[in-house]
């Protein structure tokens, strides 16, 4: 069996995102729940599985009615969109964190001041 570059960089993020997810799972770091480090599993370990044996896409591929070897290029495109997707979301849920907290500071500080009135 021939290894390419990109299984081995594939490989890699993938290893990468999965120890991520658990490590902010683990710490309860923004909001992460057992379902969102599910579905982060399931999704790069199923990219890297189709990255280490890409002749199982070909078996994906007959079944759903692709034909040629493409699957380099599907694999490259659904690694780019779902990392793209989960920095998103990490994102905005850090925004979302920082803006309550400042929403509770500034509440905070009204309390304060009418109490001091």
């Amino acid at each position: 069996m021939r290894i390419h570059i990109y299984q081995i960089i594939v490989t890699v993020i993938s290893a990468f995102m999965i120890f991520q997810g658990i490590q902010n799972f683990i710490r309860r770091k923004s909001g992460q729940t057992f379902l969102k480090l599910g579905v982060r599993f399931f999704v790069w370990a199923g990219m890297a599985l189709i990255a280490i044996f890409p002749k199982f896409t070909n078996l994906l591929a007959q079944i759903v009615g692709l034909e040629g070897n493409i699957n380099a290029v599907i694999l490259s495109g659904f690694l780019l969109t779902f990392l793209m997707i989960f920095k998103l979301l990490s994102a905005i849920e850090r925004i979302e964190q920082q803006i309550s907290e400042v929403t509770r500071k500034e509440a905070l500080k009204e309390i304060n001041k009418k109490v001091e009135n």
